[in-house]
């Protein structure tokens, strides 16, 4: 399931706390958005499966299936954008959420308004690979490394390298500019669409997984290259 721009922007909120759902529910609605309101894991993922929203607000501590498996099912069912809230404060527990596929995370307690301006910069930069596609098809490494920016897909040696949408954003930011080198807070602006406040080490999550899924040996890498002190790369070479 491919994330779909509307005209009218839906939210699936699933959090075990009615207080703060109705706090996050007034100010979403006031914003213009329309909401769906799930209390624990197992409604979530019902309501997410039939109405399809296109953005997805998951609390990590809730009753029934937890927040951690119920991102990473609808991670493997949809490029929909996904905010991780959490009272966990631990960074462990935020690299673990960005693992799953979570494309942003706050931590309670937290402004209202900055959850609004989370949601509408992971909304926007989503719509903005719908929308305009980002060219198509590159291909690098004499066809061996191929993008599909319609679909945020990665091909290597032709199969699926199933990367999720925060993996496909920081390759594919990187592959514009090859041997250019990002320092972590360039990569994590690429995902966030802001300025990020907090550890720039948490984008060393998504690298670890990117090149699992990419290397032929990850210990060795040569498509998402470790320069020392500064930062990465991309090493692959285009075609044509």
């Amino acid at each position: 399931m491919i994330f779909k721009l509307e005209k009218k922007k839906h939210v699936l909120i699933i959090d075990d706390e009615p207080k703060i759902v109705e706090v996050i529910k007034a100010y979403l609605e006031r914003d213009g958005w329309r909401t769906t309101i799930a209390y624990d894991g197992d409604t979530g993922l019902k309501y997410f499966q039939q109405d399809q929203p296109n953005l997805i607000i998951l609390d990590l501590m809730l009753a029934g299936m937890p927040g951690e498996e119920l991102c990473k099912r609808m991670r493997e069912r949809s490029t929909v954008p996904i905010i991780m809230i959490t009272s966990k404060s631990r960074e462990n527990d935020r690299i673990n959420g960005l693992y799953l596929g979570a494309d942003d995370y706050i931590v309670k307690p937290f402004s209202p308004n900055e959850l609004v301006a989370r949601a509408h910069a992971v909304f926007r930069r989503a719509a903005l690979y719908v929308d305009q596609g980002h060219g198509g098809k590159l291909s690098f490494n004499q066809g061996q490394l191929v993008f599909d920016h319609q679909k945020m897909k990665v091909i290597v040696k032709g199969k699926d390298a199933n990367l999720t949408k925060t993996e496909f954003k920081i390759l594919s930011a990187m592959s514009v500019a090859p041997e250019k080198v990002f320092t972590r807070a360039d990569l994590l602006y690429h995902v966030q669409g802001y300025r990020f406040i907090g550890d720039p080490r948490l984008i060393d999550a998504h690298i670890k997984n990117i090149r699992h899924k990419v290397e032929d040996n990850p210990r060795e890498a040569k498509v998402l290259v470790t320069v020392i002190g500064a930062g990465y790369k991309f090493g692959g070479s285009r075609d044509g």
